[in-house]
């Protein structure tokens, strides 16, 4: 399974790209970031976060994308900035056709260090060893794009082979 994590951001939208299985080692296919000027009309900047996951997904093709779910922060501000641009990435995907995945911050922490409460020293570390690099991906938005990605290829391909075997049995047994 390839799939595109999505750490959303006005300024800096983070990406990252890793292909592998549960119980299996998992390789890196890409990090990096979609920045927008700070300065810049939000409208222009929506376009360019756009574009950005576009071509990433042009280039990658995953089998699905991971975004960060955004929840309740204190700056109402800087949450509407991450949640416009979850929206974009979002929207990207379904306009392909790609399944989407929503995972909350404390889901991936867990998934990947073991504890829903980790900082991001620790995010980036694990992510640097499960992946093997020879450095932590940066800045952090890269590494958390990659800790989105491992924690869905863990935890949300596992759930969706699940859920359509389950649909599977479901239609079998409704059969006559």
């Amino acid at each position: 399974m390839r799939v595109i994590g999505v750490d959303p951001g006005l300024t800096r939208c983070g990406l990252g790209a890793v292909e592998g299985r549960p119980g299996a080692p998992l390789t890196l296919v890409g990090v990096g970031v979609v920045r927008t000027g700070a300065d810049e009309e939000l409208g222009a900047r929506l376009i360019g976060i756009e574009a950005g996951i576009e071509r990433w997904l042009d280039e990658v093709r995953p089998d699905a994308v991971a975004v960060e779910r955004v929840f309740s922060q204190h700056n109402v501000r800087t949450v509407m900035g991450t949640a416009q641009a979850a929206g974009i990435a979002v929207l990207c995907a379904a306009r392909r056709g790609l399944p989407v995945a929503l995972h909350t911050p404390s889901e991936v922490k867990a998934a990947i260090t073991g504890s829903g409460t980790a900082d991001k020293k620790q995010i980036g570390a694990m992510v640097t060893r499960l992946l093997r690099l020879p450095e932590m991906p940066k800045p952090a938005d890269a590494a958390d794009a990659l800790a989105l990605a491992i924690c869905h290829v863990w935890r949300g391909g596992a759930q969706s082979r699940l859920a359509e075997a389950l649909a599977r049995a479901t239609r079998k047994d409704a059969r006559p």
